[in-house]
């Protein structure tokens, strides 16, 4: 598989990657990488003066961008993520938000249509019973949450691959978006969107999946951090225009791969 390397400007990023990985191999080397990521080695990197109001902040984010395009080019997209028994599921499984569970979403599920836009052929939108209706597939994998928690789930849905198959979407588009019930929003790379684990998910356990996990339907993806997850899905949109997300918008890593 041939990958292209990320760009930063001033950077070759696959020689920064090679010599990363030797120097982390190397145990008396890993000293000098704690030494040399210093804010003065950010300003280097980056090319920003961190005595200028933001400075600090643009350096960062400058080097968060070029750590999404470093994930990126790493990405195997036919590498899946550990599958449990379902003996090891985490019960009850954590309610996680950027709210409380006192204001958990409440969808009606007779009037839910999910909305497909942007660049794909069919854009009517997709009633629950239309989705269920669909090829179901179940998956027992880890959630990994960026606060230092993890939990184990069985997730049941529809393959998201084979979904943006049947809408026709342009696969060789860059993104992927997603507006939610809760205000959410998330955007995706296209090679995570057609791996083969990511899934927009109907279910949960065996049983229909709860508001507190994001009925009617959320995006399943192992092989990226909690917050990639987008929870009570209202609309899906294919774009080459980088959408970005709730969190990302902050300052969050965008490509948030695990």
């Amino acid at each position: 598989m041939i990958r292209k390397s990320p760009k930063l400007a001033g950077v070759d990023a696959a020689a920064v990657i090679k010599e990363a990985l030797q120097r982390i191999d190397v145990p008396s080397r890993r000293k000098f990488l704690q030494s040399s990521l210093t804010l003065g080695g950010l300003s280097l990197l980056t090319g920003c003066s961190l005595v200028e109001a933001g400075g600090i902040e643009k350096a960062l984010m400058k080097i968060s961008r070029f750590n999404d395009a470093a994930q990126a080019w790493l990405f195997d997209p036919s590498r899946l993520a550990p599958t449990y028994p379902e003996s090891m599921i985490t019960r009850p499984f954590p309610f996680n938000a950027y709210y409380g569970a006192d204001k958990i979403r409440q969808v009606d599920a007779d009037s839910y249509r999910l909305e497909v836009t942007g660049l794909v052929a069919d854009k009517h939108a997709w009633t629950l019973d239309e989705l269920r209706a669909l090829p179901q597939t179940d998956q027992v994998t880890r959630h990994i949450c960026v606060e230092g928690w993890s939990a184990i789930g069985k997730w049941g849905g529809v393959t998201f691959s084979s979904f943006l198959a049947r809408i026709g979407a342009d696969t060789s588009a860059k993104y992927v978006g997603f507006k939610c019930a809760d205000d959410y929003y998330t955007s995706i790379d296209m090679p995570t969107a057609l791996h083969p684990q990511t899934q927009l998910t109907l279910s949960y356990d065996g049983a229909t999946l709860p508001p507190k996990y994001g009925f009617p339907m959320k995006l399943r993806m192992p092989t990226k951090l909690g917050y990639k997850n987008p929870k009570h899905i209202q609309a899906i949109f294919v774009t080459n225009t980088y959408p970005g997300g709730f969190w990302e918008d902050q300052g969050y890593n965008w490509f948030g791969g695990i």
